[in-house]
């Protein structure tokens, strides 16, 4: 199977370059914005929020379901598709139950600038501020199956070495988002979101010709796995991650998590009036549609097309070059290179603003007589650094690629789910959670993920992230009961000790 080569290549080489120059201008044009530190990380009521959702709905998806997920569908079938039904439908009523909330949560706190400062001001602790800004540096193992992808895509559909293409994907994203912070991310996402919804249904409609049967396409597709291979259109898959209905079970328990994860918790910042959350909610959904469900068939396809693939997160980039004329996988591969931008970007907000806001600015804050404005000057200017800094490591770690690129971003974003989830949605609805429940909930649950998974205590990351999950809740309701009981009673007796 040849790479793209000749007029074809240097054609889809200019697309490329245009759209990065594109990027960039958006990425200037959003500097005003990102002088101050809530500027650069949520730049509040300076983009629309049709956009602020498409944004929202681009930055869920990433490598994660435009390369990982299909090569997991390659290796593993239908029952792949228990994640696909997640990431749509779970994920878009989970937005539509808590966006409120959070906003609300949000505006009544002042207006914050981070998840881990939202959480600092609903538990009223810089501790906790702090230890969940730690906790989101396992963002940069997400980053890392960006780099990973976009290095995939430029392999096997350009011939561009590996380790190139890891360069060239680090150099752009940091690069504009070092210019526009927030403003430039949800711009681009926005535009990116659209390119991504338009290759998933070019890419679904592919099916008509590649399998064939008409309307009957999917009974074909399913005809045709079960032929070579009658375990890939089982409801669960033997020896893969969605083997069991507990896995299957964890999968949407996930995605009401991930929906609250840092680099989409953030979109619900950037949002100015409460009026706002209707056509955010509207474009998060109908985006989210669109870019969730449809590339999986592609690696399922695949797997039916071209059978011999020795490495899964290749299936989609594969399938395309089968599916396709030259020209037009030259053209498709923008909209793949979006799905892999629209993620890394958000995450490269999400984790150096946390840098800049959580663990600078209270350093500061706390040790120097700098002005409140020199203070946030200089929280800044460590975020947009500490760009350079993130890269450099995301790039060290992305030389070697991973056994499976989806797994790999699952676990960095299930160890952050698990130790914030109790925190933040009992944050929402009981009153009754404190400082030290929230905390211990947070160190429990993340640190329990990390040695069940790490040292392979339980295989299936899916159950873990849940068992983990709810242990956390558990810990935050006996640690606040537990503290909030003896701090009263405490204050009891010496109400007693005064009045005698």
């Amino acid at each position: 199977m040849e790479v793209l080569s000749g007029p074809v290549l240097w054609i889809s080489a200019s697309l490329f370059i245009s759209y990065i120059f594109l990027l960039s201008y958006i990425g200037n044009k959003g500097k005003k914005f990102s002088q101050s530190m809530k500027g650069f990380a949520t730049a509040q009521g300076k983009v629309p929020p049709w956009i602020v959702g498409a944004s929202f709905s681009a930055t869920f998806a990433s490598a994660n379901l435009y390369i990982g997920v299909p090569g997991l569908a390659y290796a593993h079938g239908l029952s792949v598709l228990w994640y696909v039904l997640g990431a749509f439908g779970v994920a878009w009523i989970a937005l539509l139950l808590l966006a409120k909330k959070f906003w609300k949560v949000h505006h009544r706190a002042g207006g914050v600038s981070t998840l881990p400062e939202w959480l600092g001001k609903r538990y009223n602790s810089k501790s906790l501020q702090t230890i969940v800004s730690l906790l989101l540096l396992f963002n940069i193992y997400y980053i890392v199956g960006q780099n990973v992808g976009m290095a995939s895509i430029f392999e096997t559909i350009m011939g561009i070495p590996y380790s190139a293409g890891i360069v060239i994907g680090v150099v752009i994203t940091v690069f504009y988002i070092r210019l526009g912070g927030m403003f430039a991310q949800l711009i681009t996402d926005g535009i990116q979101g659209i390119l991504m919804g338009i290759t998933g249904i070019i890419v679904f409609l592919s099916l008509f010709w590649t399998i064939g049967g008409g309307f009957s396409v999917f009974s074909e597709l399913k005809s045709q796995l079960a032929a070579a291979d009658p375990g890939l259109v089982t409801p669960f898959s033997d020896g893969g991650p969605y083997d069991n209905a507990l896995a299957v079970i964890a999968i949407q328990f996930l995605m009401i998590g991930f929906v609250l994860t840092p680099q989409l918790a953030n979109k619900f910042l950037s949002l100015e009036k409460e009026e706002d959350l209707r056509p955010f909610t509207m474009s998060a959904g109908i985006n989210l549609f669109f870019i969730s469900t449809l590339m999986v068939f592609g690696g399922l396809a695949a797997r039916v097309i071209a059978p011999g693939i020795s490495n899964m997160d290749h299936a989609l980039p594969m399938y395309l070059m089968e599916a396709f004329p030259p020209i037009i996988v030259g053209i498709l591969v923008i909209g793949l290179l979006s799905a892999i931008l629209s993620s890394t970007d958000g995450l490269y907000v999400t984790v150096t603003s946390s840098i800049g806001n959580d663990i600078v600015k209270p350093l500061l804050e706390r040790f120097s007589s700098l002005s409140a404005d020199a203070v946030d000057k200089w929280a800044v200017t460590a975020s947009k650094w500490s760009l350079i800094l993130v890269g450099g490591l995301s790039l060290y770690l992305s030389i070697q690629p991973p056994e499976s690129l989806a797994l790999l971003i699952q676990f960095s974003f299930s160890a952050i789910i698990s130790g914030t989830f109790g925190a933040i949605l009992l944050g929402y609805f009981w009153d009754g959670g404190n400082r030290y429940g929230a905390t211990a909930s947070v160190l429990v649950g993340s640190g329990t993920y990390i040695w069940l998974t790490s040292f392979e205590v339980l295989g299936n990351i899916y159950v873990a992230l849940f068992l983990c999950s709810v242990l956390s809740f558990i810990t935050m309701y006996v640690i606040s009961y537990v503290t909030s009981y003896t701090r009263l009673r405490h204050a009891s007796v010496l109400n007693l000790l005064n009045k005698s």
